[in-house]
C-alpha cells in the first residue's frame, strides 16, 4: 500500500514534528481556519483496547475539522469475537473511511494493520511498545510551556517498562539536541535495554538511572509521570507491590524548579496526589487539550489536506 502512515514516531522526520507543531500552535490560534477541511471525510476509531482520552481526542480532532466518526471502543464490539482477523478487520473498514485510528494491547499489530489497509493507518497505542500521537501530544506541550524542544532535562518516573509512551517520547527526544535523561523507577520497571543500547548508549547520549525521585527532583526541567499499568501484569502481587512505589505530593516539589513542568499521559492512579493539580507547575490537563489540536494537524498531513 502506498498510503502515509503513523506507526512509530520516527516515521515522521524532526522537520515534519516541527511542521506539525507548528500546525496545531495556528489551529489554537485561529480555529476557524481549519473548521471545514475534512468536510465528507470519515474517520474511524478501531480501539480493542480500553481508551478514554485518546479515542475522545482523535474523534473531537475529526469533527473540529468538519469531519465525521465512526468505529467501535472495545474488542467485543467487533467481529474479531467472531474470529475474523484484525487485518481483516482493517481492510474491511477501509472500505467505509478515509482514515484509521487503531489502538490494540498486541505489539505490533496497527504495523500489521497498515500492510493490508487501503487508507492511512494512525497508531493509537499497541501493547507496551509505542504511543506515537501520545507523544506529539508531549511535545506540543513541551514546547508550549518551555518554547523549545532542545536543551533541558527530563526525568521520566514509574513504569518505565511497559510504559509505551515513555518509550515513543524517548525516541522522539533522542533526536533533540541538548537532552539529558533522568529515568526514576524500581529495579522491575526499569527501561528496556534495547532503547538504552540501541538508542541512547548508540546515540552516546546523557542518561542516568536512580530509584528516588527525591533525589532527580531539583535538577529536572519537565517531570514526566507514568502510572504503573495493573493491565500490563501476569502476576497481580507483583502491581500490588509496586504500584504505589512513586507519589508525588506537594511536599516532593518544594526543591524543584519554579519553572519545572510536570507531565503524565493519564489516566492516573495514586502517582499524583490531587494537591498537585493547583500547582501552576502541573501541566497534565492543558497537555489533554493539545493532544486534540496535534491530532488535527496529523490526520491533515495524513490526508494530504492543507489550510489555505
Amino acid at each position: 500500500m502506498s498510503n502515509r502512515n503513523l506507526i512509530d514516531i520516527t516515521d515522521l522526520t524532526p522537520a515534519e514534528i516541527d511542521d506539525l507543531i507548528a500546525t496545531a500552535e495556528d489551529m489554537i490560534d485561529h480555529p476557524s481556519k481549519y473548521q471545514d477541511l475534512c468536510a465528507h471525510k470519515q474517520l474511524a476509531t478501531l480501539f480493542f483496547e480500553p481508551s478514554t482520552r485518546t479515542r475522545l481526542s482523535f474523534e473531537s480532532a475529526m469533527l473540529a475539522l468538519g469531519g465525521s466518526v465512526l468505529g467501535f471502543s472495545e474488542a467485543s464490539s467487533s467481529s474479531t469475537t467472531k474470529g475474523e482477523t484484525v487485518t481483516d478487520t482493517v481492510r474491511t473498514v477501509s472500505c467505509y473511511a478515509d482514515i484509521i485510528a487503531m489502538r490494540h494491547p498486541k505489539e505490533g499489530a496497527p504495523f500489521a494493520a497498515a500492510q493490508r489497509a487501503e487508507v492511512p493507518i494512525i497508531n493509537a497505542g499497541d501493547g507496551g511498545h509505542n504511543h506515537p500521537t501520545q507523544t506529539l501530544t508531549d511535545l506540543l506541550t513541551i514546547h508550549r510551556e518551555k518554547g523549545r524542544l532542545s536543551d533541558f532535562t527530563i526525568g521520566f518516573c514509574g513504569d518505565l517498562k511497559f510504559g509505551r509512551t515513555v518509550h515513543s517520547l524517548v525516541n522522539a527526544l533522542a533526536r533533540q539536541s541538548g537532552i539529558r535523561f533522568v529515568f526514576i523507577s524500581p529495579e522491575e520497571l526499569k527501561l528496556p535495554g534495547y532503547l538504552k543500547e540501541n538508542v541512547l548508549e548508540k546515540q552516546g547520549l546523557s542518561f542516568r538511572e536512580t530509584d528516588s525521585l527525591e533525589d532527580a527532583i531539583p535538577n529536572l526541567d519537565i517531570l514526566y509521570m507514568t502510572r504503573v499499568q495493573k493491565e500490563r501484569f501476569f502476576n497481580e502481587a507483583d502491581y500490588i507491590r509496586l504500584k504505589d512505589t512513586y507519589v508525588l505530593d506537594p511536599e516532593k516539589l518544594i526543591p524543584a524548579k519554579r519553572d519545572l513542568c510536570i507531565l503524565h499521559p493519564l489516566p492516573r492512579v495514586n502517582e499524583i496526589a490531587v494537591a498537585v493539580d493547583d500547582d501552576p507547575r502541573a501541566c497534565y490537563f492543558g497537555q489533554v487539550r493539545n493532544g486534540k489540536f496535534i491530532r488535527m494537524a496529523l490526520i491533515l498531513l495524513l490526508l494530504g489536506l492543507r489550510a489555505e
